[in-house]
């Protein structure tokens, strides 16, 4: 996820300050990590040195002072190319499931009996997705993030039953090369 461009596209409806940003990056990224609050300052410090965001002034009400920052014509010309553009499909297998399916396999040990927890804990998961989904008063922004969920945990439970498969079959074929 791009911090940056994220927070450049949450500054084009008007000028805000971090908390504001924060929030409403966590509100309207249902599913997604918490933005730290530390993260959102260090990032609007570099995009107001590079030139992509300005300070539009200091909000005093009813509290500590609060920077508001505005995009700059710079800033919004970098937001609106990202938007147009795609990202590049991963060119690498990094996900923890399949590490550690073949780090038991690099053990020595048979990592089927994982997978099957892993499964299991994919379709509670799952249930919990669509329950949310399908709750009444959803916004359309939850529904999207439960159903990117939902598709990718189903992705992961069909490599699942896919290396289960494969796993049994060099184990049969192990065994019946084997000298009796």
């Amino acid at each position: 996820m791009s911090t940056p461009q994220i927070l450049l596209a949450l500054l084009a409806e008007r000028p805000k300050h971090g908390y504001e940003l924060k929030r409403e990056h966590d509100d309207r990224l249902p599913g997604a990590k918490p933005l730290p609050y530390g993260q959102v300052y260090s990032t609007l410090q570099r995009l107001e040195r590079d030139g992509y965001v300005t300070v539009a002034g200091v909000d005093r009400e009813g509290g500590p002072d609060r920077t508001m920052y505005e995009l700059t014509p710079e800033g919004a010309e970098r937001m609106r190319a990202w938007l147009a553009g795609t990202e590049p499909p991963a060119p690498f297998v990094t996900g923890a499931l399949f590490a550690r399916a073949l780090m038991t396999l690099a053990v020595g040990d048979d990592p089927r009996a994982g997978l099957e927890r892993q499964r299991a804990a994919h379709l509670e998961r799952m249930r919990e997705l669509t329950r949310a989904k399908t709750a009444s008063g959803a916004s359309a922004a939850e529904v999207l993030a439960a159903e990117y969920a939902l598709l990718h945990l189903d992705a992961d439970l069909r490599w699942m039953e896919l290396a289960t498969r494969r796993l049994a079959d060099l184990t049969r074929r192990s065994a019946d090369e084997s000298p009796a």
